[in-house]
């Protein structure tokens, strides 16, 4: 199912000059957020809780989501270049596959990475609120990694909508709207890290198993249709 000569490729787009500028952004702004919050305030696990489920799990996961999940495919279809590989022997299943690998690998790195060291920048880790949200962003790159490359499979304004999603409905609904907080990734990978603290620091308003379901159920179905499509527009392409 993986294809090293696609990944490869994928890699090449998602880390050229541009969007690698992006990606990096996010996380040293993250870290320096971190080193001026702990300057100022000192080492306290709240405000360490605070800080990365704000910022890191409200914001930088999502958006580099969004960078990763939509150009690992989107630019491709854009541009007319996914004929090329769409002609080659390659299954259709594999392409996406590969490139969802690609999109969780990119958005791991650039975002689990930094929340950890942020973690024990803010607090070296009291409580495990370090890990508790490294291990939220890691399950959270998995999901938001698979929406947005179906995203990016479906629709050519795949970013705007990407952000819409990632600034509006998770950021600012799924924080304040009951309804809407059951249907976020945000507060699904919440769950995972509200059980590795389990100390009241950080609250999720789903059940541990229904944020399981949820996320495989999301990671599952959205891949798979975005295989589905990939198949329908080769076959438009053919006729």
């Amino acid at each position: 199912m993986y294809n090293p000569t696609v990944a490869r490729l994928t890699y090449r787009a998602l880390l050229g000059r541009r969007r690698a500028l992006i990606l990096f952004l996010l996380p040293a702004l993250l870290v320096l957020i971190a080193a001026a919050v702990r300057a100022f305030n000192g080492a306290d696990d709240q405000v360490a809780a605070d800080v990365l489920g704000g910022f890191a799990l409200a914001t930088m996961v999502p958006l580099i989501g969004v960078i990763a999940g939509t150009g690992a495919i989107g630019p491709e279809i854009d541009d007319g270049s996914i004929v090329y590989l769409l002609s080659k022997p390659v299954k259709r299943s594999s392409i996406i596959f590969t490139k969802l690998i690609v999109a969780i690998a990119v958005t791991m790195v650039f975002s689990a990475v930094p929340t950890l060291i942020a973690g024990f920048v803010l607090n070296g880790n009291g409580q495990q609120v370090a890990i508790a949200y490294t291990v939220a962003a890691l399950v959270a790159s998995i999901a938001y990694s698979a929406l947005f490359l179906l995203l990016g499979t479906v629709s050519r304004h795949a970013v705007v909508i990407g952000l819409v999603y990632a600034l509006v409905w998770e950021t600012l609904f799924g924080s304040l709207i009951s309804g809407a907080k059951t249907l976020s990734v945000q507060q699904w990978s919440l769950a995972l890290a509200e059980k590795v603290t389990g100390d009241g620091l950080i609250d999720s308003e789903v059940g541990l198993t229904t944020a399981t379901v949820l996320l495989v159920a999301v990671t599952v179905v959205a891949t798979w249709f975005a295989g589905h499509k990939l198949r329908t527009l080769t076959l438009a392409g053919e006729e």
